[in-house]
Parts: structure tokens; sequence; C-alpha cells
């Protein structure tokens, strides 16, 4: 493929491996953010996540890619800034809705389709997320959501821990009146549950979405990010 076709460059297992090249020639460089590649193995999943890339999928001439990005920006959470609105206290004081962290994402994954038809988080995307499991003790990946009184998923998310950090990937939550604020909630509630563990923060991705500046986020330049990222990976997961 020309590089110049989506706009993006090609990025292969060695380079999201090389530090040195990452840090002389993909980092510095704030013109590029995407990047493309056809390997969607779970080695380079977990080398281009602790590379820093956050990565999504898209289609070209037939054919699916995969393109992490390395951010221009990235929205922060530090626990101690977690903002909890006085609605969303209501609802945790009211209905007691409890979190629940899962190893088998395919259920969330399947209503996160659901809600977003055009969602770049495929099924071959959650296979390979899958066979990431048990190959880096630093890296885990994480479903988390809340259910209804009657049992059903009503908001959730799929995401990965590196180390003391975690990193928010797509999620859902119920449009029905009923249910509203409860994606906030589950928000809320996983943040107080990586607090209780003692994670370093909360890599919350792409800093234009409103939501994450009102839950405490604080928007980090590449260069900010990177600096703390790489403080806090190389760990063994915090999680079970």
């Amino acid at each position: 493929m020309a590089q110049s076709a989506l706009g993006v460059y090609p990025l292969t297992y060695e380079e999201a491996t090389d530090r040195s090249y990452l840090e002389s020639i993909i980092y510095p460089d704030m013109r590029r953010n995407y990047y493309w590649s056809d390997d969607f193995s779970p080695d380079f999943y977990i080398a281009q996540a602790k590379a820093g890339f956050i990565a999504v999928t898209d289609i070209y001439e037939g054919k699916e890619l995969l393109l992490p990005e390395i951010q221009f920006s990235y929205a922060l959470l530090d626990f101690a800034n977690l903002h909890i609105s006085r609605k969303v206290k209501s609802l945790l004081k009211k209905a007691s809705p409890k979190l629940i962290l899962t190893s088998n994402i395919a259920p969330i994954a399947q209503k996160i389709r659901h809600y977003h038809p055009h969602c770049w988080l495929t099924p071959r995307y959650e296979t390979m997320l899958m066979q990431t499991h048990g190959l880096d003790p630093s890296f885990q990946v994480v479903g988390a959501y809340i259910e209804a009184e009657d049992g059903s998923m009503v908001a959730g998310e799929i995401g990965y821990a590196i180390g003391h950090t975690y990193t928010s990937l797509s999620g859902f939550s119920s449009r029905q009146k009923a249910y509203r604020n409860y994606g906030t909630a589950q928000l809320v509630l996983l943040g107080e549950y990586l607090a209780a563990k003692g994670f370093a923060f909360w890599n919350l991705g792409q800093s234009y979405m409103p939501y994450k500046f009102d839950l405490g986020a604080i928007n980090h330049t590449r260069d900010a990010f990177l600096k703390r990222w790489y403080t806090h990976i190389n760990k063994r997961s915090l999680l079970p």
C-alpha cells in the first residue's frame, strides 16, 4: 500500500518494539499520528499498545487493517481528580449498581457493536484482544460493566491494563430513559476501582470528548504523556 493512500504510514513489530526508533523517528514527528498494519497477531497488538499507540480498524480496498494511533494529545485522569456529579452520586446511592470485571469480553463487544453499528471493534479485533491473554505479565485485557436489576447489561467498556496504567478502548450505555447516567456511573465505579487497586492513571485516549474532562481528565501533550507512560508500564499488572 502506498503510504499516502490513507494518509497513514506503515508500522512493523520491529519498529514498535525498538525504543530508539520510536524516540528518534515516530514520537518527535508531530505531523503524523496514524499508522497502519495488516498484522493482527496478539504480539504486535501488545507491542504497539506498550509503545503508547491506541489502535482502531478500518477497511481499505476490501481489507481490514489495524490503525495504531500515536496521538497528538491524551486525556489522562489522575484519580484524585475524579469528579462525581450530583446526578451520579444520587444514582449510586439510590440504585447501588455494582461494577463487574471480567476477562470474557465477548458479551460487551457484542453490545458495543449493537450500539455503534459502524464500530471499529470488529470480531477480528475482538479475537485478537482475547488472544493476548497470558502472553505478557504486564498486559491484561479488561471488560467492565454494570447490570440492571433484571440482570441485563446496561453500560460497559473494554480496555487494557499495562503495568500500573489503564487504557479505555470502547464502551456503550443503554439509551433507555430508565438507565440515564448509568454510563457515567460505570466510569465512576471503574475509576474508584482502579484507584483502590493502586493504578497510577487512567488513559482515556483522544482529548476532544467533553465527558472525559467532566470526569476530571486533563489534556497532556504527546511528549508529556510518554514521559508518564514509560514510568508506569513496565510493571506486573495490578489486576488479578
